[in-house]
């Protein structure tokens, strides 16, 4: 609808967002533009102000936005966070309005997504498994690959979302952990090349190669990779550490593909020992920068300086 031929679209459905993190936060901003009424809620203060200051309405609890909103959407760091906020007392669960929609962009167990579609159904309420890949850079630009899982109907009742908030919309069945289990793979993968970056530059610098030159030969041979170019041209020769996806949030994710794999009966034989690597740089003190820190830390082991 066009709001007084302003040509700005006013949206009737209420949102709700939970989680206004590095990821929540420019999706929710992404929603507020396109004419959405949007109600939100985090923890973090400073994540109120700014999502207030960008027009949205910051509530006291997740319980107000559950009450408030027809769709309500989370995006949170790890299961445990994710299961709190929809099954205590006071969350979603048990005060979202009949029939609402929920949307969870998290990344978490597959069986938390099907324990939580299951119970949801029970409610009256409808959900969606919807984890994201493309990091901060991807919310802010709308440019996020999101993963659906659910029910057919309700993916097309939140598709108007999905095509605000991302670029590349998949809806993968009706299973509402299939979406979680791809990008669970996505992530392991992530955790290959990222080490791997590290390992390749600093091997090459030990050898007095300059990481711009390595970076401008292998990014047109069959080295190159998308996180070689994330890791190297956004983080590292920036000398930029600032999380855009942090070392711990991987570590999370590679414990919950291994756990995957564990019970598909399928050995990961580089995977565990990524487990255990990205354990390790997390201890080094790496655990909230972003995970292009794992060439710190192996520079560090090297004692090297900076390219």
């Amino acid at each position: 609808m066009d709001f007084q031929g302003t040509g700005r679209s006013i949206m009737t459905e209420k949102l709700g967002f939970i989680g206004l993190g590095n990821m929540g936060l420019p999706m929710s901003v992404n929603l507020l533009k396109a004419g959405y009424k949007v109600f939100g809620f985090d923890t973090n203060s400073q994540a109120m102000e700014q999502f207030e200051k960008e027009g949205g309405v910051g509530l006291a609890t997740a319980k107000e936005v559950a009450e408030q909103s027809d769709i309500i959407m989370t995006s949170l760091p790890t299961p445990q966070v994710v299961e709190q906020v929809y099954r205590s007392e006071q969350g979603i669960m048990h005060h979202a309005k009949k029939g609402s929609l929920l949307i969870d962009f998290s990344t978490v167990n597959p069986e938390l997504n099907e324990s939580l579609h299951k119970e949801a159904q029970s409610m009256g309420l409808r959900y969606l498994g919807a984890p994201v890949s493309g990091g901060v850079i991807g919310a802010i630009n709308a440019t996020l690959t999101i993963m659906v899982g659910g029910e057919e109907d309700d993916y097309q009742s939140g598709s108007e979302i999905f095509r605000i908030v991302g670029k590349n919309i998949y809806h993968l069945g009706t299973s509402s952990s299939v979406g979680t289990r791809i990008k669970l793979l996505n992530n392991l993968m992530i955790g290959f090349y990222t080490e791997a970056v590290a390992e390749t530059i600093v091997l090459g610098e030990k050898m007095g190669i300059h990481a711009d030159t390595l970076y401008e030969v292998l990014s047109n041979s069959y080295g190159q990779s998308r996180i070689y170019e994330r890791n190297f041209l956004e983080y590292m020769k920036n000398d930029n550490y600032q999380p855009g996806f942090s070392t711990n949030l991987l570590l999370k994710d590679l414990k919950l593909a291994k756990n995957m794999a564990e019970e598909a009966g399928v050995p990961l034989r580089i995977g565990n020992k990524l487990v255990d690597l990205y354990s390790d740089i997390s201890q080094q003190g790496y655990g909230e920068n972003d995970m292009s820190a794992a060439y710190l830390s192996l520079k560090e082991e090297c004692k090297i300086g900076q390219f």
